[in-house]
């Protein structure tokens, strides 16, 4: 497949007339030829994000996939900025995946500071988090849990615990601050 070519000249089928016929009859060739127009701009996001030829190709591969269940899933308005987003979110998940959990979750999401544990013992120091983690009120640990443990979005935490953007968002925050307390005390 060449990403590099000129998109086609779309064809006076718009964009949401090819996304009702898909869902009316789940013709995935419909949906490969709606998906084509935007091939390249999408190659754009996923090289721009990944910053690699390989990554990119197999990352709008990846996305088509997507397209199948999520089209048919989501109350799509405008297709090409719809497109964009999950391309783009599609990429930060992939980087977000790449790195390794211990590493994310000590330095630089629960900012962890290396002064804390002299002798810098991962085991010890994952240990202090886990019990920093547990003395957390129910809430905080929860969304703390789904966010930095599972990498759920917000958006899903709140769908899974009932509780709104806003409190989500809140109890990490908050949760966060008390897990640096906590850690600063040696885990206390």
């Amino acid at each position: 497949m060449n990403f590099f070519r000129k998109p086609n000249k779309p064809d006076d089928t718009a964009d949401d007339k090819l996304i009702e016929a898909y869902r009316a009859n789940g013709d995935i060739n419909l949906l490969g030829k709606l998906y084509e127009r935007y091939m390249p701009l999408i190659y754009g996001v996923c090289f721009k994000y990944l910053k690699d030829e390989e990554p990119a190709r197999d990352a709008v591969m990846a996305i088509f996939e997507e397209l199948v269940t999520k089209v048919k899933q989501h109350d799509i308005k405008q297709f090409r900025s719809w497109l964009y987003v999950l391309s783009r979110n599609h990429c930060l998940m992939q980087l977000r995946a790449g790195k390794k959990l211990l590493t994310v979750e000590l330095d630089e999401f629960m900012e962890f500071v290396p002064e804390v544990h002299p002798d810098n013992n991962k085991e010890q120091a994952l240990q202090a988090l886990e019990h920093c983690i547990d003395k957390l009120a129910s809430a905080q640990k929860q969304s703390v849990r789904l966010f930095y443990l599972e990498e759920r979005c917000y958006k899903e935490i709140a769908d899974t615990t009932g509780y709104t953007l806003n409190e989500v968002k809140s109890y990490i925050q908050n949760g966060k601050r008390n897990l640096k307390i906590c850690l600063e005390k040696n885990g206390e």
